[in-house]
């Protein structure tokens, strides 16, 4: 089939829930072979991984669910350890596994699951693999980007994936934090919600169906004036975060900055950028 010439996909990683689940249906459409056993997930805390996960995998029980509750025992693990396999496709997270079990052990139930026909996604796939010895069959890094590969014997390798996707997270926590920011100043100065939120590469694209009369200078200015009193960023709930002491409604709470004074180089682009296409009105802003 054609995705085995593929070398690397890359995509944008956008920062909403809905963006996120939808880009991981669209990776397992073009790129998930359905005999394929092992798929392997690379990214650091904050980065979509089980969003992208939930998408490509609508109703696996995922055993490090963010809301707190965690599947013990590890199914896989159990399986593995009775030689029965209850399910089709097992999920689990190294990272979160490696504070009950060894690693050699996790790895001996994967490699007992795949040889048994079943699927395991694994998050965290890097720290896994030296001891595993077997690379995955679509391998997928979650950092500013999200780069899909199906590795051959000859790689990529998920040292490189990693390497990657956890120095480049940074500029989309960046971007993601700067983009609230400027919601926030744009509201207080009275220009409606933008109907669209996009991505550029380290920044991020807001669209509105008019063009807002607003001084953008003035923008930049309150903008930078958040990031120079160095508030605190934190998750309030799965939709909201708080900036200060401000709550905001926010489709990606976790994919932010810990302070405002952590956001790098911010500017805005002077110019709306009028789209023909899609008729609307486009403000980028830039970090790092």
């Amino acid at each position: 089939m054609y995705y085995t010439t593929l070398v690397k996909a890359a995509y944008y990683a956008p920062r909403g829930r809905k963006r996120l689940m939808n880009l991981g249906q669209i990776i397992a459409q073009r790129y998930l072979n359905a005999e394929a056993l092992l798929i392997g997930v690379i990214g650091d805390a904050g980065a979509g991984k089980s969003l992208i996960i939930r998408g490509m995998f609508p109703g696996l029980v995922l055993t490090n669910d963010d809301d707190g509750v965690n599947v013990r025992p590890l199914p896989v693990l159990e399986d593995a350890q009775a030689d029965y396999f209850r399910t089709h496709t097992y999920h689990l997270d190294i990272r979160f596994e490696m504070a009950f079990t060894p690693l050699w052990e996790l790895a001996d139930a994967v490699k007992k699951a795949i040889s048994a026909g079943r699927r395991v996604v694994v998050e965290h796939f890097e720290l896994l693999y030296p001891l595993l010895n077997v690379n995955a069959e679509v391998l997928i890094g979650i950092g500013e980007e999200v780069v899909v590969t199906i590795p051959t014997l000859f790689g990529p390798f998920p040292a490189e994936i990693a390497e990657e996707a956890y120095e480049s997270l940074v500029y989309r926590k960046m971007a993601h934090s700067a983009e609230d920011l400027t919601g926030i100043v744009l509201e207080q100065m009275g220009i409606e919600p933008p109907t669209i939120h996009s991505d550029v590469r380290r920044g991020f694209v807001v669209e509105f169906a008019r063009k807002p009369e607003v001084d953008l200078d003035e923008v930049e200015r309150r903008v930078l004036d958040y990031i120079a009193q160095d508030l605190p960023i934190s998750v309030y709930n799965d939709h909201t975060i708080v900036i200060g002491q401000e709550k905001l409604e926010c489709s990606g709470p976790r994919i932010h900055m810990t302070s405002t004074g952590k956001i790098t180089s911010f500017r805005l682009d002077k110019n709306f950028h009028y789209s023909p296409i899609s008729k609307t009105f486009l403000l980028a802003g830039r970090v790092g």
